[in-house]
């Protein structure tokens, strides 16, 4: 090994590995659906060190990528799903879906809240899902990202009023207890 790769591998050690156990614990509760996260940990490692050179801040670049390759997986799975079926008894055959007028307003409405959240800066965007979507406690997420529960705090609420406008914005109407949006 040369010694730009041994110092390299020095690095990798040092500052990249320690932080697979919470990587882990992360993504298996930000990304329950992901069933493999040794891929998703072992993919990230490969990544980081093919990078240039040495990352400042490993582990926030360490979870940046995970957190892209988990999201990924989700939508790929998304896409095509593909479930084992053992027993074809099982399977339900009745059809329990909406008409076809409710599902195309619900189905525009979470298009519209996607592009909400999507449009939020990245830290935000990702503070507003763990909080608000999966329902992980802000002492969790303050843990798992490395910062203060006021600051997810601070963010969510930003996030949730950014989402609001965005969506006031394109003409959709809420009432939210007895306050209507228009």
């Amino acid at each position: 090994m040369s010694a730009p790769d041994s110092k390299k591998a020095r690095w990798f050690v040092e500052e990249v590995q320690p932080h697979e156990d919470s990587l882990r614990s992360y993504l298996h509760h930000a990304f329950p659906a992901v069933r493999d996260v040794d891929d998703v940990v072992q993919e990230s490692y490969l990544r980081i060190w093919r990078a240039a050179h040495p990352i400042q801040a490993a582990r926030a670049f360490l979870f940046k990528v995970a957190r892209h390759l988990a999201i990924d997986l989700v939508r790929r799975k998304r896409i095509s799903p593909i479930e084992d079926v053992t027993d074809i008894g099982a399977l339900s055959v009745t059809d329990n879906k909406p008409n076809a007028a409710d599902a195309a307003c619900t189905s525009h409405d979470t298009r519209m809240l996607v592009e909400a959240i999507d449009a939020l800066p990245a830290r935000c965007r990702e503070i507003v899902i763990l909080r608000k979507l999966k329902g992980i406690s802000q002492k969790e997420i303050a843990a798992m990202l490395g910062i203060s529960e006021q600051t997810v705090q601070v963010q969510a609420a930003r996030g949730l009023k950014r989402c609001e406008e965005f969506l006031r914005k394109r003409g959709m109407r809420e009432t939210y207890g007895d306050e209507t949006i228009s």
